[in-house]
């Protein structure tokens, strides 16, 4: 079932975290400190999704990355319920897409709880200050349209973001496949 995301409260600051890496480092916030932005992506492999927008997304990232955006993704479903999410998996799906960015793995599911992720593919953008300046979608691009997938939402974000500006409302939600919870792990979420 498609989910939207929650649309966290702008300003909210970035929750710390300290994750193990498909490729075996591991990464927290401070790790991003010194890029004026930070995108934390909550991605899976299985979900058609992310798939519609995985190579847009590798290549939108790098390109991004070239001006000051720091990238990190996080694989925070339940892999004993939905191996494809494992982390051999999220590598293949790394070099699959050209992602350039570390790709963590949240065991646990406490950091997606942290930042309220709701559903794959959901983007939340930090300023310099690490405070939420943007949530939603990456691009109008869904399984089933026409449509390309080239960023266009999240480019505009990170556009005002270096600019020091507010990103203007209103956010596209991102929709998608909900995190896959580990039964009796679901979040009791509330707006706000």
């Amino acid at each position: 079932m498609a989910l939207q995301s929650l649309m966290v409260q702008l300003g909210t600051p970035a929750p710390d975290f300290t994750l193990p890496s498909v490729d075996g480092d591991t990464f927290s916030l401070s790790s991003f400190a010194s890029q004026p932005a930070l995108l934390v992506a909550f991605l899976s492999n299985h979900c058609p999704y992310v798939r519609r927008i995985e190579h847009a997304f590798g290549a939108v990232t790098a390109e991004l990355a070239s001006e000051g955006l720091a990238t990190v993704a996080i694989g925070s479903n339940d892999v004993r319920n939905y191996p494809d999410d494992d982390a051999d998996h999220l590598r293949e799906q790394a070099r699959r897409a050209g992602f350039r960015f570390p790709y963590l793995i949240d065991e646990s599911q406490e950091v997606a709880k942290a930042f309220r992720a709701q559903c794959t593919p959901d983007l939340f953008l930090y300023d310099a200050d690490r405070r939420l300046a943007y949530r939603g979608e990456f691009d109008a691009a869904r399984p089933g349209n026409d449509l390309p997938s080239d960023g266009a939402s999240l480019r505009s974000a990170v556009s005002f973001v270096f600019a020091g500006g507010i990103v203007p409302e209103p956010h596209t939600p991102s929709i998608g496949c909900g995190i896959k919870w580990k039964p009796g792990n679901e979040p009791r979420m509330t707006l706000g």
